[in-house]
C-alpha cells in the first residue's frame, strides 16, 4: 500500500496533497469536536454565561434587532447566546486545533523548508480573517440550529451537544475550503542551495 500510495504521489502531486490535507483536516476537526464540548462545559460553570459579548454591528436582522459580527447574547442557549462562556470556549477550541494545524500542514502535507516565523505570521493573518467572516456568518446558523435540536425535537442537552457537533463542523468546513489554497502559497518548498565544493576534493579534476 506505501508503495501504491508513493506512486500516486509521483504521478498526481497535487492530488496526493490535497487528500493529505483532507485527512489531516478531518482529524483536526475530530479533535475539535473532542475539545469543544469539554471546553463549553468548563466555561458553563461561570457566570461568563450571563456576560454578553456582542460586538461589532454590521446591519440588521430580519426582525429589526441588531445583527454583531460576534453576537453571544447573555444566557444560557438557545433562549440566550451562550454569553463570553460561549466565545471563549469557541475560540479556544479553535485556535488549539489551528495551531496543531499548522504544524501538521506544513511539515506532513507541503512538506516545507520556508520561514517558519513568516508562514506563521501569514497564517496568524488569514487565521483572523476567516475567524472574523465565519463568526459573522455563524449568526445567520447558530440560533435556528440550537432552536431545532433542544426545542423543536425536544432533546435537551443532548441536542445542545449535537447542536455544537453541527456547528463546529459547519466552522471547520468554511476553514478548509478558505485555507487548503493559503497553505499552497505560504508553505512552499524552496530549492535548497547546493554545498560549495571542499577544497582539495579529490575527485575535483584539475587541468595541467
Amino acid at each position: 500500500m506505501r508503495a501504491a500510495w508513493r506512486s500516486f504521489a509521483e504521478k498526481r502531486p497535487g492530488i496526493a496533497q490535497f487528500v493529505v490535507f483532507f485527512v489531516l483536516s478531518n482529524g483536526i476537526t475530530v479533535l475539535q469536536l473532542a475539545l469543544m464540548p469539554a471546553i463549553k462545559w468548563v466555561f458553563g460553570m461561570t457566570s461568563l454565561v450571563d456576560t454578553s459579548f456582542q460586538v461589532w454591528p454590521i446591519g440588521s436582522n430580519p426582525d429589526g434587532s441588531q445583527y454583531f459580527v460576534f453576537d453571544y447574547a447573555a444566557g444560557a442557549l438557545p433562549a440566550g447566546g451562550g454569553g463570553l462562556a460561549y466565545f471563549l470556549a469557541v475560540q479556544i477550541t479553535l485556535l488549539i486545533a489551528q495551531v496543531i494545524n499548522f504544524f501538521a500542514q506544513r511539515n506532513i502535507t507541503f512538506k516545507s523548508n520556508s520561514s517558519v516565523a513568516k508562514a506563521a505570521s501569514w497564517y496568524a493573518i488569514a487565521y483572523v480573517i476567516i475567524t472574523l467572516v465565519a463568526a459573522a456568518l455563524q449568526g445567520l446558523y447558530k440560533a435556528p440550529i440550537y432552536d431545532l435540536f433542544i426545542d423543536t425535537w425536544n432533546m435537551g442537552g443532548t441536542g445542545e451537544t449535537l447542536a455544537d457537533v453541527v456547528t463546529m463542523i459547519i466552522n471547520s468546513a468554511i476553514s478548509f475550503w478558505v485555507f487548503f489554497p493559503i497553505f499552497k502559497v505560504i508553505f512552499r518548498q524552496e530549492p535548497e542551495e547546493a554545498a560549495p565544493a571542499a577544497a582539495g576534493d579529490p575527485t575535483e579534476v584539475r587541468s595541467a
